[in-house]
């Protein structure tokens, strides 16, 4: 990898609805109390209000597994250099994980416009953690790689942060996206033109932000129903050979083409080769993540499980666990020789895996809940509608 993450993540930020979901769409920000709350605590003489929709298992789930991809993926970095399995392993991997993490933040994004509310939960949700994180990553570097001479740029993502610019400039674009006749195509073109435009230079890292694009917009359009048919049993079934024949193909692969085209941050100009293959590469690389990604949500589990809740926390461990990855690299931790063995490669995806589930529990986000969710009401105006609602509220008290 570079100065940006080589996807991903996991991670999706998901906006609160305008309004109740409709049937069968979970609203991101759904709170699990007891169905029995609202209405105990309701206005006498009022009807009782409606309980809170539970969070859908199923994404909280989704979200926890591609961020444990994501933390695995650039655990093995530093160690797959002398193995062509891990190497294929590491292809498949980067194939699916940030394509699905983004399709599930575009689906969770439907409900985006440019409402007050909504605006100011982009900014203090997205748009202020990449400022501390960009600022908190260009300083560790200064420190733990001894470099001073790290700038501190907000124009150039530094490592994991290149997701937080994407998500806001997705999110923004969200109405716009609503209005297109013809949306899925348009994106596939937009990406296909950012693969041979080398030109576009690294501000704001906007490779990545075009060539990922598609997912994005597909997500916005994606229905429960769709969801429903990639869990069916068949699709899980069939599942298994489609892995084992990626696997394959990824072995074949590893001599023969750069794991680059993976990470969307490079024109085809750039890999030096043919322009054309920069349009070609993009369709056929949306096309297997697509299918890989089909392939992972079949196995996703439906219903709650230990790690559902850590779903909601999934922010934290994709921009924390960084920090780790790379003073590990700086500090020489994976320089070890026995760590380039499978069973020294077995032991790293093991911590990697633990490490980012630690960081996505409760207490971690807690402790940086004022980083990555900041309130920040001394910052906005006070809705109308709020304040409207308040007064009627102490009228009724």
């Amino acid at each position: 990898m570079t100065n940006s993450l080589r996807p991903q993540g996991p991670l999706g930020i998901p906006l609160p609805p305008a309004r109740q979901p409709t049937r069968g769409v979970p609203g991101p920000r759904s709170s699990p109390a007891s169905p029995g709350a609202d209405a105990a605590s309701a206005a006498p003489g009022t009807a009782p209000a409606k309980p809170a929709k539970q969070r859908d298992a199923f994404f909280d789930n989704a979200k926890y597994l591609a961020i444990v991809l994501v933390a695995i993926g650039h655990s093995w970095e530093p160690v797959k250099s002398h193995s062509r399995a891990l190497e294929a392993l590491y292809t498949v991997v980067y194939a699916f994980h940030m394509p699905a993490f983004i399709l599930i933040s575009g689906y969770f994004s439907r409900g985006f416009d440019m409402r007050a509310d909504r605006l100011k939960r982009l900014v203090t949700g997205v748009a202020v953690p990449y400022v501390v994180f960009e600022v908190a990553y260009s300083l560790f570097t200064r420190w733990a790689d001894d470099d001073p001479g790290q700038a501190i740029s907000l124009l150039d993502p530094l490592y994991l942060t290149w997701f937080l610019v994407a998500l806001f400039v997705w999110r923004l674009t969200t109405p716009l996206w609503k209005l297109v006749r013809w949306p899925l195509p348009v994106a596939l073109l937009i990406a296909m033109l950012a693969s041979v435009s080398p030109d576009i230079g690294d501000d704001l890292d906007l490779q990545r932000v075009l060539q990922f694009l598609p997912f994005f917009v597909l997500g916005l359009y994606m229905k429960p129903e769709h969801f429903q048919l990639m869990r069916r049993r068949e699709v899980r079934i069939l599942s298994v050979p489609v892995f084992a024949a990626a696997l394959a193909v990824g072995y074949w692969a590893v001599p023969r083409m750069s794991t680059g085209w993976f990470y969307h941050r490079d024109s085809a100009q750039e890999f030096g080769v043919p322009w054309w293959t920069g349009p070609v590469m993009v369709l056929v690389l949306f096309a297997c993540s697509l299918l890989l990604t089909a392939c992972f949500f079949s196995w996703v589990p439906r219903r709650r499980t230990w790690f559902t809740a850590l779903g909601a926390g999934t922010l934290y461990g994709y921009l924390l666990h960084g920090f780790l990855i790379k003073g590990g690299v700086y500090w020489g931790w994976f320089d070890r020789g026995w760590l380039h063995e499978p069973l020294g490669q077995a032991f790293v995806t093991l911590v990697a895996a633990t490490v980012v589930t630690l960081l996505c529990t409760p207490p971690v986000q807690r402790v940086f809940r004022f980083a990555m969710e900041p309130r920040m009401a001394w910052a906005f105006k006070r809705d109308a509608t709020e304040i409207a609602r308040e007064r009627v509220g102490a009228g009724r008290s």
